[in-house]
């Protein structure tokens, strides 16, 4: 018998459905994926691997964040970073717990009610000039022990680098730590640009973090180089409880594990995370002193790592933004806010720059 099949043709590569010169500074979760992790993705999808986190990367990743986060820490990779700061609060609170934190903080503004809600958490947020709690700011809530009427303040919620683009130094955190162990309080480090950090101190990861006393840690990827995935690590096992639990019951368990931990492999087994962090916050710093001195545009905020806020004349924003997008960080003042990721060129930030002088000036 004849075969008449036609035979098979590769399919083409699929045309992008966006204008790959399109360039922003709204947000370092707006760039795309560093080639070196879809290489790891690209390895890590050959073959079968146990699900659930029994394969090779996930064990793998546990060797990586104790060579930066020292032996004795646990590992629980997760799809995102939402559900690593909710994660990572229920397993230091009891159901009465409360958390401190700033009133700026992500997980206060910008995660929707998924603490109270998902988690269960009250929220005692405090203001600050800057984005970052002290031992005072955090006495302002932390009182009310034993009195069943108030939600019971035993965890602080600190953010390196903090919503505001500022940076805590090693002492900061230290001093925080210190003060909220002597009431019998965890802290919880929010890490979202956690690398990010490190390049602006010039300090190895465990520094600012463990050995400064931060009892868990949400570790951030996404903004700096992954298609997806966080990790909750486990800095001081007495203080977290639960875990493999919660993070199913919060659906964050991902069955096939092998791909959320590959990418942190490559990103933090060498020296990637640091040099893409490195890069973004010098975009940042070449931003600022790019608009420094263009008449109309005021700096509002130290710029530490890759974060730039600034004020600009009435309309000028609206106008800059029909070439590059970016997002208002306080309507009420005019202030917005420009991040810089690791694919961020100098071109980029020159185009900008120009842009923005032209606008305010029109």
């Amino acid at each position: 018998m004849t075969d008449t099949m036609t035979p098979a043709i590769a399919p083409a590569a699929p045309a992008p459905l966006h204008d790959r010169t399109s360039r922003s500074f709204a947000s370092d979760n707006y760039s795309g994926v560093h080639p070196e992790v879809l290489a790891a993705l690209a390895a890590a999808n050959e073959g079968h691997q146990v699900a659930y986190g029994e394969d090779r990367y996930t064990a793998r990743l546990q060797e990586v964040m104790e060579h930066h986060f020292g032996e004795g820490i646990s590992i629980y990779p997760v799809f995102n970073g939402t559900g690593a700061n909710v994660l990572s609060l229920q397993s230091i609170l009891p159901r009465w717990g409360a958390v401190i934190c700033p009133q700026t903080a992500h997980i206060n503004v910008d995660e929707n009610a998924a603490p109270e809600r998902v988690g269960g958490i009250k929220l005692l947020s405090v203001p600050t000039p800057d984005g970052k709690l002290t031992p005072e700011l955090i006495d302002r809530e932390a009182w009310g022990w034993g009195d069943q009427h108030r939600a019971q303040p035993l965890a602080v919620s600190i953010t390196q680098t903090t919503e505001l683009g500022t940076l805590y130094s090693v002492a900061e955190i230290k001093a925080i730590a210190d003060h909220c162990h002597a009431r019998g309080m965890r802290v919880h480090m929010d890490g979202a640009r956690l690398a990010n950090a490190a390049a602006a101190l010039g300090q190895p990861l465990r520094a600012f973090t463990r050995d400064a006393g931060v009892d868990i840690l949400s570790f951030g990827g996404t903004k700096n180089g992954l298609m997806f995935g966080e990790c909750v690590v486990v800095l001081n096992q007495e203080a977290s409880t639960g875990l493999d639990y919660l993070r199913k019951l919060n659906m964050q368990l991902a069955s096939k594990m092998r791909f959320v931990s590959a990418q942190l492999v490559a990103l933090l087994e060498g020296d990637l995370w640091l040099h893409s962090a490195s890069h973004a916050n010098a975009m940042a710093a070449r931003l600022t002193e790019g608009v420094r001195g263009i008449p109309g545009v005021t700096l509002t905020q130290e710029t530490t790592a890759n974060a730039v806020f600034a004020i600009l004349p009435p309309g000028a924003a609206d106008r800059v933004r029909e070439s590059f997008r970016f997002y208002d960080w306080d309507q009420a003042t005019g202030e917005v806010r420009w991040m810089c990721s690791f694919d961020t060129t100098e071109e980029d930030v020159d185009a900008f720059i120009e842009a923005i002088r032209r606008e305010a000036s029109a």
